[in-house]
């Protein structure tokens, strides 16, 4: 397979969630395009789900801002099993803010800064989904390669959820799934750092898929990868740290119950999203490749078809 069709491959696999065909769905409550995507917020059956080019990206209840997100939001939480004593975190992507608002009520004491690169989006999350700047909830409008480039600061998480619309579909963003970036986030965060990847895809795969593909490009940077596959969707959180000590799952189970004792984690659903927990490469890895900047130009990739 040539590395041009290797890549078109992958991108064709990098949809955030299956475009909703036929009629919308829900009442719409807002509706826009930025520069960025075709934005659209609607509620149904009492949730409200803001959709990027038709696919879905946040949702949350109407009566409770705190329910309805999609569980891979609260795998976000899984860093605290490696680092024990967050003080900030890096989010790259903002859609509705479920990551943030979460934070937000659980971590009252950590800083989350938020890189987006649609300032349309801040305006919706902020309006339509109950998102709230302040001192611990910074938003940064800039691309993530370019915000970590310039910055000095060093994270105790670094979370990618960030995704873009291309003639494909919803992709993550090349230049943010390649082992240069890996590198470069890598070096933002503290010791005991640890970096999280949500990824659309599965773990059984027997094809090249985005899934192996970001697997393990990340184990060719960090020294160890697990993974937090979602029961009720697609998504998978793949979780890298800076730590070289392999961990199994009733060690962090032990790190569960004393963090939950002390209360420094107070998620409800934290012990449960634990049992998730996946220490096992994915089995595509052996057909997958290392993704770097030279597989995938987006410019390049865009024009190049089949």
């Amino acid at each position: 397979m040539t590395t041009n069709r290797y890549i078109v491959l992958l991108v064709m696999l990098a949809v955030a969630s299956p475009p909703m065909f036929g009629a919308p769905v829900g009442t719409t409550v807002f509706e826009t395009t930025s520069a960025h995507h075709h934005i659209r917020v609607y509620d149904h059956n009492g949730l409200r789900t803001l959709s990027f080019d038709g696919s879905m990206e946040t949702r949350m209840s109407l009566n409770d801002p705190l329910q309805g997100h999609f569980e891979y939001t609260e795998h976000f939480h899984m860093p605290w099993l490696w680092n024990g004593l967050i003080t900030n975190i890096l989010v790259m992507g903002l859609g509705g803010g479920s990551t943030q608002r979460s934070y937000a009520r659980y971590c009252p004491e950590v800083t989350v800064e938020t890189v987006e690169i649609d300032p349309t989006v801040l305006q919706v999350a902020t309006n339509f989904f109950h998102f709230k700047e302040g001192l611990r909830q910074v938003v940064h409008i800039s691309d993530g390669r370019v915000f970590l480039r310039r910055t000095d600061k060093r994270y105790g998480v670094i979370l990618m959820d960030a995704y873009v619309q291309n003639r494909y579909g919803g992709a993550i963003p090349y230049h943010l799934a390649t082992k240069e970036f890996f590198t470069l986030a890598a070096e933002h965060l503290t010791t005991n750092g640890v970096m999280c990847y949500n990824v659309i895809g599965t773990l059984q795969s027997s094809r090249v898929d985005l899934v192996g593909g970001v697997y393990k490009t990340l184990k060719a940077v960090f020294p160890q990868v697990y993974s937090f596959p979602s029961k009720q969707s697609h998504n998978v959180v793949l979780l890298a740290t800076k730590s070289p000590q392999r961990v199994d799952f009733n060690t962090l189970n032990q790190r569960a119950a004393s963090l939950i004792y002390y209360k420094r984690i107070t998620l409800p659903t934290f012990r449960d999203r634990l049992y998730a927990f996946r220490s096992d490469a994915p089995a595509n890895q052996q057909l997958c490749k290392v993704l770097t900047d030279d597989f995938a130009p987006v410019d390049g990739l865009l024009n190049t078809g089949y």
